[in-house]
């Protein structure tokens, strides 16, 4: 399946050079490991897209919940980190 999201051109220049190699977004659609991952570019000061877009097949995903390991406040506070590893 093909599943369609709008990225910020920053986090979409990052993938097109290869140096992102991941992505961290809200549960609030279904995914699975094999489906086509098609990121829009999209500008959020002119809320245009851009016309350009890379597909990337999914492969290892999970959907965890944050507040299951820390608090509201903490995560508030410190943010996460976006962790690539090889």
């Amino acid at each position: 399946m093909e599943i369609h999201k709008k990225i910020w051109p920053k986090y979409f220049q990052e993938i097109l050079e290869g140096k992102k190699k991941f992505e961290v977004r809200l549960a609030d659609f279904e995914i699975k490991e094999g489906d086509i991952l098609v990121l829009e570019e999209y500008d959020p000061k002119t809320k245009k897209y851009t016309g350009r877009t890379i597909k990337k097949k999914v492969g290892f995903v999970t959907k965890f919940n944050p507040a299951e390991c820390h608090s509201l406040e903490d995560i508030k506070k410190y943010g996460f980190w976006e962790i690539d590893i090889e």
